[in-house]
């Protein structure tokens, strides 16, 4: 009996041994990306155990949104010096109006506005007319440009209302940067060496309102905590995340460009690009917390 007991536990061993293992994230990635019809670059990267995936990481993508978070992170740095109060009032005038469905814009001449309130708006509801009032308060996109080159960041730039950079705007839009480079902002926040230790905490409460969570987000539990910003222009989609996983951080950007797709619809190809590459990232991460979204969650995004 044991003889045969041992005969029995080999053959299952060696059973195990010779079935073939998955595709390994990175090939999943890659395939998936692949399958797009347009450009698209991407990160990740654990912030414990340090496995990462690098795709066109390193291409120069459009920002579109996503310039706002170097442009927060300039802003406190400047409440963080004492340079701004971030409870000043400010006055909005009817000049400041960015063309589009702002809630800012909405708001009537001549009224007062905390510049607190002014950047959750261009954080958590992407408002552009905030957002172009936080880089002007900032010090502008060429002081900006100037705080991210001392930071180390060699792609991520502002190249709206910024002078000099007319060539840069006309092929990227309001900004540029990497997949990689925007992880790594947030890694940086997440390790408080990005701005000062309160100043790192109130750009972390920013990142995580967000009204956009209809791509990226809606891929993941509601529990679990995380950071984020989004971006979408006619051809471009993308969103870099930081989600706080039982196992520890991971973070991630996937950035589109020139994609055939155009559309506005929850079924945009660079949406659902976000959504399955969010999906595959959480299921690799978090193997024993399985997710997926409840039938009828589309009528909510």
């Amino acid at each position: 009996m044991t003889a045969r007991g041992g005969t029995g536990l080999l053959l299952l061993l060696a059973a195990c041994q010779a079935t073939p293992a998955g595709p390994s994230l990175r090939q999943q990635l890659a395939d998936r990306l692949a399958a797009f019809r347009g450009e698209a670059g991407l990160y990740v990267r654990h912030l414990v155990t340090g496995e990462e995936v690098a795709l066109r990481a390193d291409d120069v993508f459009p920002t579109a949104s996503l310039v706002k978070v170097p442009i927060l992170a300039a802003l406190l740095a400047r409440v963080d010096r004492g340079e701004l109060d971030y409870q000043q009032k400010l006055t909005y005038t009817r000049d400041r109006l960015y063309p589009g469905e702002d809630l800012l814009g909405a708001f009537a001449d001549g009224s007062e506005v905390a510049l607190a309130k002014v950047a959750m708006l261009m954080i958590t509801t992407s408002d552009n007319t905030a957002s172009l009032w936080c880089q002007e308060l900032a010090g502008g996109g060429a002081a900006i440009n100037d705080w991210l080159a001392g930071e180390g960041f060699a792609a991520t730039r502002v190249n709206s209302r910024t002078a000099g950079r007319e060539a840069e705007r006309a092929r990227f839009g309001w900004g540029q940067t990497t997949p990689r480079e925007m992880v790594e902002l947030l890694a940086r926040l997440h390790a408080g060496r990005l701005v000062g230790r309160a100043a790192s905490e109130e750009m972390q409460r920013c990142l995580a309102r967000i009204y956009w969570d209809g791509e990226a987000l809606s891929a993941i539990p509601p529990w679990v905590h995380a950071l984020s910003k989004q971006g979408a222009v006619d051809r471009s989609r993308s969103e870099v995340v930081l989600v706080y996983a039982p196992h520890g951080p991971y973070g991630f950007c996937l950035i589109t460009a020139e994609q055939e797709d155009r559309g506005w619809d929850h079924d945009n190809a660079g949406f659902v690009l976000l959504r399955d590459v969010s999906a595959l990232l959480w299921r690799h991460f978090a193997p024993d917390h399985p997710y997926a979204p409840p039938p009828g969650a589309e009528r909510f995004r």
